[in-house]
């Protein structure tokens, strides 16, 4: 993975994700914004407390996905999510997406926010790397 690759992961912007059915198997491709915070990688979304996403259940079921850049970087980085439920752990990136969203509706976030941390495949870093 080249440095420009590496640099635009760990900007905050709007991405596509891809993840695979749970239940066709079939690719299914959503745009999203990827978020960065003390150098990990998450995805989130509005709160909404009547139902789940698919892309969470896709994710639950299998959590290889694909993240692919199309801002300043155009790339497809294979990557492994896992659904974050632990109030704890969703607590700070809850909080840091709030603020870049210029929310303050934390609580029902907090509660009704579908939340995925990423960790990437092959020679990309889990985390952001202080030079």
């Amino acid at each position: 993975m080249d440095d420009s690759v590496r640099a635009a992961l760990f900007r905050s912007q709007i991405i596509d994700l891809t993840t695979t059915g749970r239940r066709t198997g079939q690719r299914r491709r959503i745009e999203i914004f990827l978020h960065e915070k003390d150098g990990i990688l998450f995805i989130s979304g509005m709160p909404r407390a009547d139902r789940t996403r698919d892309w969470i259940y896709n994710i639950a079921a299998e959590p290889r996905v694909v993240v692919h850049l199309k801002q300043s970087v155009v790339a497809d980085v294979p990557a492994t999510a896992r659904v974050v439920t632990d109030p704890d752990e969703r607590q700070p990136l809850i909080d840091a997406a709030a603020q870049r969203w210029g929310r303050t509706d934390i609580p029902a976030m907090l509660e009704h926010s579908p939340l995925i941390v990423l960790k990437l495949d092959g020679d990309a870093p889990d985390r952001r790397v202080n030079a």
